[in-house]
């Protein structure tokens, strides 16, 4: 064999000996929980709902049902995307004025005697997460009269919510509303308050005044939630989900005194600047599709931290946050959202990284085995 011939094949052989075929091929780590896949929305540079992996909800609820003294009629038409001019920029005014981000109204005015209050929701098309960590930069309506709410759901007895209510927002208050809806919670006439799985918990700023990040995260036997990357309650107990299930985005007004209060006097909008789920899948295929992906969990790189926040998504600096799918090759394999407002895509083809250490020990002995050929 000639001299070139063999250093190429023990090359080959020291390269291929440790490999991964990508960065985070088997996982996002979440102060040491590893999960499996992950959803990534990024508001600021969305024109489109049908890009972002979110379906617009559209029904109505009779007063009755929605427990107040209005209605509600959740349409599309309540929700608008209004990216940011330009791509490179992180913060400032949309296309169209204001907060950019995808924006949720509820529409202002008396609907008259048991009319229904105009309003938005959107969920997610996946429906198979099972345990996480899921974010959400904000920014609430100062208009009294509403309810903005980032939560988990999969039925009114199984759900994960950050709820805030518009009309408690002063100049000494700000309380975010923390709450696992629970069978409990449905016996008592859907009222979590008289449960254990209820707290009001004062946050140190206005969530009206700017951009903040909402989180949960799930485990089996407990909810942590934070704000702005800061632990404010641990809750355990019966109200722990424990079936796979989406994310919702919603805003609404159903006029009851006791909690959304209004309607709104004008038009209220909340604006969402990015939501970030790093989640296990219920889904056997994805389970079979991350079996298949992750050769071996312990390859450097194989898994990845998910960064923490550190100061408020606002501003240019703070407001640039990380997302793994705007990387290369962080995201192989992961279903995310496409172009095609029917479709999903299979994120980038597999390619193959050389440990650090197999790259090193390759290179020296490309340098060595030509000497040692002569020399023979």
């Amino acid at each position: 064999m000639f001299p070139f011939m063999r250093t190429a094949s023990l090359l080959s052989t020291l390269l291929f000996a440790s490999t991964a075929w990508a960065d985070c091929e088997c996982g996002y780590t979440v102060n040491g929980t590893l999960y499996t896949d992950l959803v990534e929305s990024d508001f600021l540079h969305m024109k489109d709902i049908n890009e972002s992996g979110w379906v617009p909800q559209s029904y109505t609820v009779d007063p009755t049902m929605a427990r107040g003294p209005f209605g509600k009629d959740a349409s599309p038409k309540q929700i608008a995307f209004n990216p940011l001019k330009s791509r490179y920029d992180w913060a400032g005014d949309g296309i169209n004025g204001g907060d950019a981000g995808a924006q949720i109204f509820v529409r202002g005015g008396d609907p008259g005697q048991g009319g229904l209050i105009p309003m938005g929701e959107m969920d997610t098309n996946r429906t198979d997460m099972l345990y996480g960590s899921f974010r959400a930069g904000v920014k609430l309506t100062g208009i009294p009269g509403t309810c903005g709410a980032f939560f988990w759901y999969l039925n009114d007895s199984q759900e994960i919510d950050m709820e805030f209510l518009s009309s408690q927002f002063n100049a000494t208050s700000h309380p975010v509303n923390l709450v696992l809806q629970s069978e409990a919670a449905v016996a008592a006439g859907y009222d979590a308050g008289n449960t254990k799985a209820f707290q009001v918990h004062q946050l140190p700023f206005n969530p009206s005044d700017g951009f903040h990040e909402y989180r949960f995260d799930w485990f089996k036997d407990h909810v942590d939630f934070y704000a702005d990357g800061v632990l404010l309650r641990t809750m355990s107990g019966d109200g722990v989900p424990a079936d796979p299930g989406h994310l919702t985005l919603s805003q609404w007004s159903n006029g009851d005194p006791k909690w959304s209060g209004g309607p709104p006097a004008e038009d209220a909008v909340m604006t969402v600047n990015y939501v970030k789920a790093y989640f296990n899948s219920s889904d056997t295929k994805r389970q079979g599709d991350w079996k298949n992906r992750c050769r071996d969990i312990n390859t450097p790189k194989a898994t990845c931290e998910v960064p923490e926040i550190t100061a408020p998504p606002q501003g240019n600096v703070s407001a640039k946050t990380f997302f793994f799918s705007q990387q290369h090759n962080m995201t192989v394999n992961q279903t995310i959202p496409g172009n095609n407002p029917n479709t999903e895509t299979e994120s980038g083809a597999w390619s193959i990284r050389p440990s650090t250490q197999a790259i090193s020990t390759a290179l020296i002995l490309v340098s060595f085995v030509p000497f040692m050929e002569w020399w023979s």
